[in-house]
């Protein structure tokens, strides 16, 4: 959260005190200021502070990044000696954009007749004063950081200090109805938000903790200080409320661990002084990730087992409140050589905590989550068995308090190794070694029979296992699982073919309730069980609109079956590569495709609980249902990775010609799917293939034909001529075009994410409008057009 990012941001911020000295207190409308180009050299050269306006130790303006980016219009303080020098960098109090930061070319705005407002590079309204009269006329920063808008009689219409944010400075009040906050992510890339308040019923400010999205993270309300008059509201010189705070604190700040400080400048720099007196184990990640909160002080989980097996360590073993790592990750495609770190006598903080069931046994809480991908740790309390996913927060109970906690235990999933071997093992006693003679020689004279056996074996309980897991999910609200008998009826024993592709094949089914499905018999082993359990696991646990619907599946003995429900107008590939005038797609059509693709993949990327990369992005994985609509099938290959986690390495998987460069090292990000559907994009407007042999050789790339027709300046050339619609709407799609071409970046950071793709899309402004033409000017073409299309298909990681 920017919170976070500030300090960051403004920690070595200097003025040099003729610059503070030429920048008025007040200043009347109209007028406007714009967030300078970070090749901005005047700009460059104030460390990211473009001042607006400067009243005493408050300066008001644009806090940026060195860069440029991640822009607040705010108000900062900062510390002056007493021959009024600066020697101290401003400490952000007041932003009004927080949580959504402007760019570069953004711009604030003060009409002489209008409202006070903040807009983004695009003229897109970020932020804007509330309940103003149109009338005002003149923006004031008093000596005491109260940023003002004053009409033209001099009244004030709206103040900066009726809007705190995460900090009051001196002669601020905190009244009824308002807060400070601040929102931080959690390893779980969900949010929590801090807060303190006024809870003038019971007479009391308040400090306490909600939860955002999916999260279930939660803090009792604290009752902190008593308020007796509206005097303790207001923060004055050495006393706030009840709180005892030093004489020379200038401003109280909430800060991103939950603890409300006060600050004064001390020893060269600002020094907080906490304010509450609550107990640190009661925020969540108090300790960081992985390790536990105790009266002591923070320490990895410890197994307290007859093993003495170590499987988490400090981040820094000098600075233990940073959390723990694993020492083995726990990996979603090794759930067999896993199991459970016990603490007796811990509880965690409910942060994603889901309630499987209410008669739960331990052991069904353990199969449970161990099948369970997302589960990283449970708690049975009271016959209830809670999950807890993404990041884990975990505290020592004691007798003094948590009660119906002191008898419980919190289960760690651990990774083991496949062939794990106790610490506490000699291995080199004669014991030992005389059984390694042994096995030796046996291995020696029947290794072809002992390596059937571990074959059969293998198979056998993986078979097993798989079972179990696809049982399993059954009971976590999973699609319905079928019988080969039941889908051999279903299909009238596989008659009707609507579909072949590198797994296998799809026929058309009807359901006894009367509902059209297509079933794909998967053929193969390895590969095939793997995008199977895949396939089941990501695609079943998720519903969106613009993603097929998984209805069922089956794996009996060697038969695996998926079942979707049917799409009556079949793949986009049948429709944007016929040469059929009759049968092409009309412009607001593909369009409308165009934009469900869009919406599907930004619900995998950021919608659910962890991170979906589909990975296989091409046309014959876009299927159209009988109004055309857009949804996303075929997730064999896709990727979950948690929200915590920006990259993944992985094996080379996909369909050349869709490929993004960065496959080259095997690190991949989402943005991958991005670089796909761009390829997409393009074949759905030029109505041709990326890789068309029957071209011509230097027209048979269709990113080098882009390459050079965007050169040219003869993108228009590039349209399907198979609808005059697509002609007569050339100018709308060449603008989406560019939009391909801002997702075909070759490098992966400069490409959009999909929900700003879906922003533009939607915008009901020109899409030409939202796109920033000087970037588009400096797009890299160095890969694209030639990577892509040369990937060779034995190198991927399953047949397409």
């Amino acid at each position: 959260m920017i919170t976070l990012l500030m300090p960051l941001i403004i920690s070595a911020l200097v003025f040099v005190d003729a610059e503070i000295m030429d920048y008025p207190s007040f200043v009347d409308g109209p007028k406007s200021w714009r967030i300078p180009s970070s090749s901005d050299y005047n700009f460059r050269e104030s460390y990211g502070v473009k001042p607006i306006l400067v009243n005493g130790m408050f300066v008001c303006g644009f806090h940026c990044s060195y860069d440029g980016d991640n822009c607040l219009f705010a108000i900062s303080i900062f510390s002056t000696s007493y021959d009024g020098h600066i020697r101290s960098s401003p400490q952000v109090v007041w932003s009004a954009n927080r949580g959504y930061p402007v760019q570069s070319q953004a711009q604030l705005q003060l009409p002489h007749d209008g409202q006070f407002t903040l807009t983004d590079a695009y003229n897109f309204p970020v932020w804007h004063a509330d309940n103003v009269d149109t009338s005002s006329s003149r923006l004031k920063l008093s000596a005491e950081g109260n940023l003002m808008l004053l009409n033209k009689a001099s009244d004030m219409d709206w103040q900066s200090f009726d809007y705190p944010t995460d900090s009051l400075v001196l002669g601020q009040s905190l009244w009824p109805f308002q807060a400070l906050t601040v929102t931080v992510s959690l390893p779980n890339s969900s949010r929590v938000s801090y807060e303190f308040a006024v809870n003038y019923s019971v007479g009391y400010f308040t400090a306490s903790m909600v939860s955002y999205g999916e999260s279930t993270a939660s803090m009792d309300p604290y009752y902190v200080s008593p308020i007796l008059s509206d005097a303790d509201l207001e923060f004055q010189k050495g006393k706030f409320g009840n709180f005892s705070v030093s004489a020379s604190a200038k401003f109280i700040q909430l800060g991103s661990d939950g603890h409300l400080k006060a600050y004064e400048w001390k020893d060269s720099k600002w020094e907080g002084t906490d304010l509450l007196p609550i107990d640190p184990c009661s925020y969540p990640f108090a300790c960081g990730n992985y390790s536990v909160c105790l009266k002591e002080g923070c320490s990895c989980p410890v197994d307290a087992s007859e093993n003495g097996t170590t499987y988490f360590k400090p981040i820094n073993y000098t600075k233990p409140d940073l959390g723990c790592y694993a020492v083995s990750p726990i990996s979603c495609e090794s759930f067999i050589h896993q199991s459970f770190l016990e603490l007796q006598g811990y509880y965690f903080h409910p942060v994603k905590k889901h309630l499987i069931s209410e008669t739960k046994t331990l052991k069904e809480c353990k199969a449970l989550c161990l099948i369970n991908c997302s589960c990283e740790a449970f708690m049975d309390t009271e016959g209830s068995c809670y999950f807890l996913s993404g990041g884990l927060s975990i505290a020592k109970n004691y007798s003094s308090g948590y009660g119906t906690y002191n008898d419980n235990s919190v289960f760690i999933k651990v990774q083991s190794s496949p062939i794990s071997q106790s610490p506490n093992k000699n291995v080199s006693s004669p014991k030992y070694t005389s059984v390694i003679v042994s096995s030796t020689l046996g291995a020696i004279f029947g290794v072809f029979l002992i390596c059937a056996f571990i074959i059969l074996g293998f198979r056998k309980g993986f078979q097993e296992v798989e079972e179990d897991y696809l049982d399993n999910m059954l009971m976590l609200g999973m699609p319905t699982r079928f019988s080969y008998e039941e889908l051999k009826n279903v299909t009238k024993n596989f008659s009707k073919k609507i579909g072949e592709g590198g797994f296998g094949s799809v026929f058309h089914g009807t359901l006894p309730s009367g509902s059209e499905v297509a079933v794909k018999h998967l053929v193969g082993f390895g590969a095939v069980n793997k995008s199977f359990v895949a396939e089941v696991q990501t695609i079943g646990s998720i519903h969106h609109f613009n993603l097929v619907s998984l209805v069922g599946f089956c794996a009996e003995k060697f038969n695996r079956l998926l079942v979707y429900k049917y799409m009556a107008n079949g793949s986009l590939d049948r429709w944007i590569f016929n040469k059929n005038q009759e049968s092409a797609l009309r412009w607001h059509i593909r369009k409308k495709i165009i934009i469900d693709i869009a919406k599907g993949l930004a619900y995998l990327h950021e919608g659910c609980n962890q991170k979906i990369i589909h990975l296989d992005i091409k046309p014959q994985n876009i299927l159209l249902d009988e109004n055309f609509n857009a949804r996303i099938s075929d997730f064999g290959l896709s990727k979950l990775i948690g929200r915590d986690q920006s990259r993944v390495v992985t094996a080379m998987r996909g369909t050349p010609g869709y490929i993004a460069p960065e496959w080259l090292s095997s690190v991949i990000t989402e943005k991958a799917d991005v670089y796909s559907f761009g390829i997409v994009v393009l074949e759905i407007l030029c109505g041709r293939r990326n890789v068309d042999k029957s071209q011509q050789e230097e027209d048979m790339h269709l990113l080098r034909l882009f390459r050079r027709k965007q050169e040219e300046g003869q993108l228009l050339d590039l349209v399907d001529q198979c609808r005059d619609d697509m002609q007569s709407n050339a100018t709308e799609v060449v603008e989406m075009m560019k939009v391909a071409a801002w997702c075909l970046q070759n490098e992966y950071a400069r490409r959009p994410s999909m929900s700003a793709v879906v922003k533009l899309f939607e915008d009901s402004n020109d899409v030409v409008r939202k796109l920033n033409e000087d970037f588009l000017n400096g797009l890299t073409w160095e890969i694209v057009g030639s990577f892509a299309s040369q990937v060779s298909p034995f190198i991927l990681s399953g047949p397409r």
